[in-house]
């Protein structure tokens, strides 16, 4: 079969991945589940990976096929799988796991002790077939597009993980900022309007996010290329503050405006990757909020997300691009020029 492999770390993105012809993954466990895959996900993770950010985090073995958001049809299951059979469409949950260390047994799967994540420490779904386990698929409703819906794979559950933990630290009448209304913020902002009774801010640099933010729910809108947003959060909340941020790009300068955009005992949450947290231990004292990462979320939430999806609460912007493309869509990428989410459509 085809596969787009990494061979080696770089931060050109024109030729990063190789098209291979490769084996076809085989059921080699009975609790494996092999899936054709009919639509995968790019992620700005993607990107991350190639120019090898995660190399010092996890243990890597290039050449490896890339790809952690995917979704399509069982085509072979392993003897001791019950959940799914032959020609069910599913979405992966790009971590295995092995559902008997501690972390597994107190729910917390993402903290596995013995998991492999799709495209990141084991080969991914930019490709013809994906090896995974019983306990990463989830059956999609009848009617659900798995092109449509395989960014929910991270970038959905991803926001939706987020946004839960910060629905629990909210009140109606709170308000909640979401920075960046991009592939994963348009997520986030969605998920925050169907499960809260909050006022949502959103900023984006860009008029067309912007625009977007306002027809997803969003109660005021941000330039933050042109206005201080710290400043006109504390005009919006009688200088009170925001009890939960979103910040979906995860810069030095959106970290930095924690300390004056955050009200007392509040949150941010770094969902977006690249940059610095740099303050003061006193301001955390100060206004005792906290900075809370977050990656990936569990396998309930992913099904939990998929019920949102099937209730229409939340909508995907996708744009589809052939497998010749993936390089192509990398660049894109890493110039800021996919709006939404981007999906490859395998050989």
């Amino acid at each position: 079969m085809q596969a787009a492999r990494l061979h080696e770390y770089t931060e050109d993105m024109t030729g990063a991945l190789s098209i291979d012809d490769v084996d076809r993954p085989t059921v080699e466990r009975s609790d494996h589940v092999i899936v054709e895959v009919e639509g995968a996900g790019w992620c700005q993770t993607d990107n991350h990976i190639i120019e090898g950010m995660w190399e010092g985090y996890v243990p890597q073995e290039l050449p490896m096929t890339l790809g952690h958001e995917n979704a399509g049809v069982v085509t072979e299951v392993g003897d001791e799988v019950t959940l799914v059979e032959e020609g069910d469409p599913v979405i992966c949950h790009p971590v295995q796991t092995c559902g008997i260390c501690r972390p597994c047994r107190l729910g917390e799967d993402m903290y596995c002790e013995n998991s492999e994540f799709n495209g990141l420490t084991a080969d991914g779904g930019f490709a013809e077939y994906l090896q995974t386990n019983e306990r990463a698929v989830i059956p999609l409703p009848e009617g659900v597009d798995p092109i449509d819906i395989a960014p929910h794979a991270d970038a959905g559950i991803t926001a939706y993980h987020a946004a839960k933990k910060a629905v629990r630290e909210l009140n109606p009448g709170d308000t909640a900022v979401v920075i960046g209304i991009g592939g994963l913020g348009h997520i986030g902002l969605q998920c925050l309007e169907a499960m809260s009774a909050v006022n949502i801010v959103a900023a984006d640099v860009k008029d067309e996010a912007l625009e977007l933010a306002e027809q997803l729910g969003a109660h005021h809108t941000v330039d933050s290329s042109e206005a201080d947003l710290p400043s006109v959060v504390a005009d919006l909340t009688d200088d009170v503050g925001a009890q939960q941020v979103l910040d979906f790009v995860g810069a030095d300068e959106t970290t930095g405006y924690a300390p004056d955009l955050v009200a007392d005992g509040g949150d941010h949450h770094v969902v977006g990757y690249g940059g610095h947290i740099h303050e003061p231990c006193q301001a955390l004292v100060d206004g005792e909020f906290s900075f809370r990462g977050t990656l990936v979320g569990r396998y309930t939430e992913l099904q939990e997300l998929v019920s949102l999806v099937d209730r229409g609460d939340v909508e995907l912007r996708t744009e589809r691009h052939d497998f010749d493309e993936i390089n192509a869509v990398a660049e894109q990428l890493e110039h800021g020029e996919i709006e939404g989410r981007a999906v490859v459509l395998p050989p």
